[in-house]
């Protein structure tokens, strides 16, 4: 809702409490929130009463922009990302919601790529405060109402929204977007969304919505018919994007800024066999599977009526990075020696990691790797190389395996190294300890990625 002079009106009468400032705002947030960050699993609501509530009282922000909503265990950020990129190249006003964020809370709510206006932030909790203090949602819910608010505020001509966490229960799923993205499926938060991949399939699958095309990444043999029998009870068409595009890598040197790529169409449909020859900046290889999900997508766009050139999508991709502030994807944060973070920190991310460390050149290997108390983290020490030396620290957070706990239990699968409190001293060490023709790798958990950033 805005009132006639343009600021947000809030709906009631005489908020509990104004803050000042947004550091104060930001605390209130913190502190009387539940947060995923914070305590875990306890943050989560086990159904969308909360978000409905909270948004029916601000008008149903949600129904007023059109949308593309994007799940999967990973690479839906950086799909979420390149998607944006190409729209607004395209000249669409386009809002951009993902989580978690690394530096600045307002990363996670964009308007042509620019965070959120602090002082937006804190009219919204102000004005809010009583709907909050009577519906207590999470910390999560009143983000997702606050963006959906500001989309609808800026009249964006359309939204890419990335789901926190699964896809059935979460906050985001309220929406009813153009289009369906779910970019994978793979082993993570088990403890949540169930511990084999067609149960979590299953929970990313309820973003499907009755007649709304639906576009899957990957093909898996354990999850194909959870999506198909999903696609058919709700009448929507299916794409499967590894069968619409083959996307192959034609250079991929060390330490290079960009990875040059051919997409070439499968689906006389869309792409009419067409290829294209792109760049793109974010460098990771398992990228190529979030491009065919974003180029699929693409083709749906299309068809929705958004008109997207491929002078479009190739000048986008180019600066996914500078267009939508995305960090923390194989980010090359300094050279001699080459020091790499990426936010990988489950199985499948973990592997991918592993694949690119494997295509660098380098001497010797350095990893400075944190991880968060509530996950089983056996596989991921398994696929851990045992040929490098170690900094097992801990992110600033509250769920932060303690350091001197990784490294006995990384100690179990072979991987050796020192135990330090704190990212940024691991680093530190790596980088005393590092020759200029080494790599240091930075990750494990997004949150250590935060830390560095």
């Amino acid at each position: 809702m805005e009132s006639s002079n343009g600021g947000i009106s809030s709906g009631f009468s005489q908020p509990l409490k104004t803050f000042q400032t947004y550091q104060a705002t930001l605390n209130y947030l913190y502190t009387r929130l539940p947060m995923f960050t914070r305590i875990g699993a306890a943050a989560l609501k086990a159904d969308l009463t909360n978000t409905i509530e909270l948004c029916a009282r601000i008008d149903n922000p949600q129904n007023k922009f059109r949308s593309i909503h994007i799940a999967g265990t990973n690479g839906k950020g950086s799909t979420s990302h390149m998607l944006a990129a190409i729209l607004q190249t395209a000249g669409y006003t386009t809002g951009l919601y993902t989580s978690p964020h690394l530096k600045d809370f307002r990363e996670r709510i964009r308007f042509n790529g620019i965070m959120i206006p602090k002082s937006v932030v804190v009219d919204f909790v102000n004005n809010q405060r009583t709907n909050i203090e009577e519906i207590d949602p999470s910390f999560f819910e009143v983000t997702v109402a606050l963006a959906f608010h500001y989309f609808a505020q800026k009249k964006i001509d359309i939204a890419v929204v990335e789901v926190g966490l699964g896809g059935r229960l979460d906050s985001t799923n309220i929406i009813t977007p153009l289009v369906s993205v779910i970019t994978n499926i793979g082993l993570d938060h088990v403890n949540i969304l169930g511990n084999t991949l067609a149960q979590i399939a299953s929970e990313k699958a309820g973003i499907i919505k009755p007649g709304i095309p639906v576009v899957v990444g990957e093909i898996h043999p354990e999850t194909k018919e959870t999506f198909l029998t999903k696609a058919k009870e709700n009448q929507s068409e299916l794409f499967f994007a590894s069968d619409e595009w083959v996307i192959t890598a034609s250079t991929f040197q060390n330490k290079n800024e960009f990875l040059t790529v051919e997409a070439t169409g499968n689906s006389t449909k869309f792409s009419n066999s067409k290829a294209l020859d792109l760049e793109l900046d974010l460098t990771g290889s398992y990228q190529l599977k979030n491009l065919a999900t974003v180029l699929c997508s693409v083709s749906q766009l299309r068809e929705a009526g958004f008109t997207i050139s491929d002078d479009h999508i190739k000048s986008a991709l180019k600066q996914v990075k500078s267009l939508t502030g995305l960090q923390g994807r194989w980010q090359i944060l300094k050279q001699n020696p080459l020091v790499i973070c990426d936010t990988g920190h489950n199985e499948d991310g973990i592997r991918e990691v592993i694949k690119n460390i494997n295509l660098q050149l380098f001497s010797k290997l350095h990893m400075v790797i944190g991880m968060v108390n509530d996950k089983d983290i056996s596989k991921i020490l398994t696929l851990l190389p045992k040929n490098a030396t170690y900094y097992f620290c801990s992110p600033d957070i509250p769920r932060a395996k303690p350091h001197h706990e990784l490294r006995e239990e990384a100690q179990i699968f072979g991987l050796t190294g020192n135990a330090y409190e704190s990212v940024i001293i691991a680093l530190q060490a790596a980088e005393e300890n590092a020759s200029e023709d080494d790599l240091i790798f930075v990750g494990g958990s997004t949150y250590v990625v935060a830390d560095i950033l």
